[in-house]
């Protein structure tokens, strides 16, 4: 094993401390970003004339097949330090000595800083193109349940009448603001620190913004100790990430219930369920469960960056090498989840006639008829009153309220006339529910087209 820093060195370093430190085991997946940055690197450093063209030629072919070897599995993460030295270590094998001049003018903190920015420009990407595919599939499901009638909940009990698609595009809103958060996070992460050097540039006259350039970034870091030891990016994806798992949790809790025969609103697909080892009647909403149990692993992860930060001198310290495993642990997490959570919905059954049974069951038609109350005269906090008498009485002969008699009606209030029929019909009540955002189907409607164009 080499290291790149040996020479003021007079003894080994201790078996136990290289086993402690090393970091190839979890950062070897930065290989790609290392390689490419190494090239744009040296690429500037032939443009400005620090290196020889056909030192830079060398060691550009060099690195390409490098990137090749690991492409093709060949490279194990083994025997070094970190991905900096392998990557090295197999140049100046390929290469020879001019390979040792490739690290002219930057340091392993800006080039880890670049490397893990360029990692994360490409994995926000990918989890950007994942929830896009997860809004798809509500707004497809959604497509098929406009006028599927079910109770909409507030503490978890029966509230107002709104349909399966209107609950399932809310959704659609956290996931798209999740989407818009990360990409706000992908513009503060396409900034290169590479130039910066260990903290405080060099001597040698670095074209940055060539190398910006090469590699695709819109921005320079504007301060070369800034540069090293910042990992904002990494905590804004983290909580971007993590918030991104709480919608999904809250999601993946509602599954969990709508499948369980008490609500019965939901059979999951058997493809997205499992069973039990002891109980063979069992179907499990193992997905969903495990979907809001990673949830706390995403949320740790931002919790673990913000305490690794919160001590920090300026400017790179060791513990900045922690980043890489919460970092890399919240992208595996969280595209797991959104690669599942997809299918799930599009196969799962939605059990219509269980759902409607539900709102007709809940009395959540009560505000309709208080505002009902209100256009024929009433103060709202008046009606409600006579609206939670209403209840009562219909609780207490095991009826609802459109089971109720004119008569019936009319011993709460005079003003009631036949028309309060159409007001406490659920149906009625939906397609009465014209507010901008609300549920009425033929505003449902129109918004899943124009959902569909934009997810086109």
């Amino acid at each position: 094993m080499g290291t790149l820093w040996g020479g003021r060195f007079q003894k080994e370093t201790d078996r136990r401390v290289r086993e402690f430190q090393d970091s190839l085991s979890f950062d070897f997946r930065l290989w790609p970003y290392d390689i490419k940055g190494s090239q744009a690197h040296a690429q500037m450093l032939v443009k400005v004339g620090v290196l020889a063209p056909d030192e830079g030629e060398a060691i550009i072919k060099g690195l390409a097949k490098i990137y090749a070897e690991f492409a093709a599995g060949k490279v194990q993460p083994e025997g070094e330090e970190d991905i900096h030295s392998l990557v090295e270590a197999l140049l100046v094998r390929w290469v020879g000595e001019v390979g040792k001049k490739l690290h002219t003018g930057r340091s392993r903190n800006d080039q880890v800083a670049t490397d893990l920015r360029l990692y994360l420009r490409d994995e926000i990407d990918a989890v950007r193109q994942l929830l896009k595919e997860l809004r798809r599939a509500l707004v497809d499901v959604a497509a098929e349940h406009v006028e599927t009638l079910m109770p909409g909940f507030t503490h978890l009990q029966p509230a107002q009448p709104v349909t399966f698609a209107h609950h399932l595009l809310a959704y659609y809103e956290m996931f798209t603001r999740d989407d818009a958060r990360l990409a706000d996070c992908y513009r503060r992460t396409n900034v290169l620190p590479l130039g910066a050097g260990a903290l405080a540039g060099t001597t040698f006259p670095l074209d940055r913004a060539y190398v910006a350039e090469l590699l695709g970034f819109e921005a320079v870091a504007a301060n070369s100790m800034d540069a090293v030891s910042d990992r904002d990016f990494v905590v804004e994806f983290c909580a971007a990430a993590a918030l991104t798992m709480v919608h999904l949790s809250r999601l993946a809790e509602e599954i969990i219930l709508w499948s369980t025969p008490q609500f019965g609103f939901v059979e999951l697909d058997d493809a997205f369920a499992t069973g039990s080892s002891m109980m063979p009647q069992k179907k499990n909403p193992d997905v969903a469960e495990l979907c809001r149990g990673k949830t706390g692993r995403v949320v740790g992860n931002l919790t673990g960056m913000l305490l690794l930060l919160k001590g920090l001198p300026l400017t790179y310290n060791k513990d900045l090498q922690e980043d890489k495993p919460l970092l890399f642990d919240t992208v595996d997490t969280l595209k797991a989840c959104l690669t599942v959570f997809g299918p799930l919905l599009r196969t799962m059954k939605v059990n219509r006639e269980r759902l409607a049974a539900a709102a007709r069951a809940g009395f959540i038609a009560a505000t309709d008829l208080a505002e009902y109350l209100v256009r024929k005269g009433l103060p709202f906090r008046d009606a409600h009153a006579v609206v939670g008498r209403v209840v009562l009485y219909c609780l207490e002969r095991g009826k609802t309220l459109e089971e109720l008699t004119l008569e019936e009606y009319r011993q709460f209030a005079a003003v009631i006339d036949a028309d309060v029929f159409a007001a406490v019909g659920l149906e009625a009540s939906l397609k009465a529910r014209r507010v901008p955002g609300g549920p009425a189907p033929d505003l449902t409607r129109e918004r899943i087209e124009t959902l569909k164009n934009l997810l086109r």
